[in-house]
């Protein structure tokens, strides 16, 4: 063993003991019951650090299973529901709209996503997702599966989907779909004209 070893051996053992203190520190002091809790990055919005997918919620033969499973995690302390404009084809949205009647929808932070890469698809897929959560907004809305090289050009270009999350327009000319936050992130691939990782709020 050399010098350089030995040196960064010694220096991680007596360093982790007081990193796990801080990490146990850390969970403990935004802990309720069973749940420990987190920001969610830069929003300042409090969530708790397990989440409830809604993908697997729109498969149980029995639609009252879903909602049981949904308002039962929500009791046990979970606040952060996931969902997507597309899963089941709509059954995971409308499942947890219902389980988020009688008062649930303001114990979360909701999220969904939408595939539109046009303003005008993505504003559709909107409002039919405000419809089936039975909300007047989303906590959190992300375009869903950004995997192919030109999706990022899509979305950011003149008459793509985020214009449709950042104006809050919906589909039908003269109104508007109230929301209370509209995020999106994501990394456009290196080109020719040096683009750099973008974001919006």
């Amino acid at each position: 063993m050399n010098r350089r070893t030995f040196l960064v051996g010694a220096l991680t053992a007596a360093a982790l003991p007081r990193l796990v203190d801080h990490v146990r520190a850390a969970a403990a002091a935004d802990r309720e019951g069973e749940m420990i809790y987190r920001t969610l990055g830069k929003t300042g919005e409090r969530v708790s650090a397990i989440g409830l997918g809604g993908f697997h919620i729109g498969q149980q033969p029995d639609e009252q299973e879903s909602i049981r499973l949904i308002r039962t995690a929500i009791d046990r302390g979970i606040t952060f529901l996931d969902n997507s404009w597309d899963y089941n084809g709509g059954a995971s949205e409308m499942r947890m709209g219902k389980a988020l009647r009688d008062g649930y929808r303001g114990k979360v932070f909701l999220m969904t996503k939408i595939d539109g890469r046009t303003r005008e698809a993505a504003a559709e897929q909107i409002e039919e997702s405000l419809r089936r959560l039975q909300t007047d907004r989303v906590d959190l809305m992300q375009i869903h599966e950004v995997i192919r090289m030109e999706d990022p050009d899509r979305v950011f270009a003149p008459g793509g989907a985020l214009e449709a999350l950042l104006s809050g327009t919906s589909a039908s000319p003269g109104t508007r779909t109230p929301r209370s936050t509209a995020g999106c992130s994501t990394w456009r691939p290196p080109t020719t004209s040096g683009s750099t990782p973008s974001r919006c709020p």
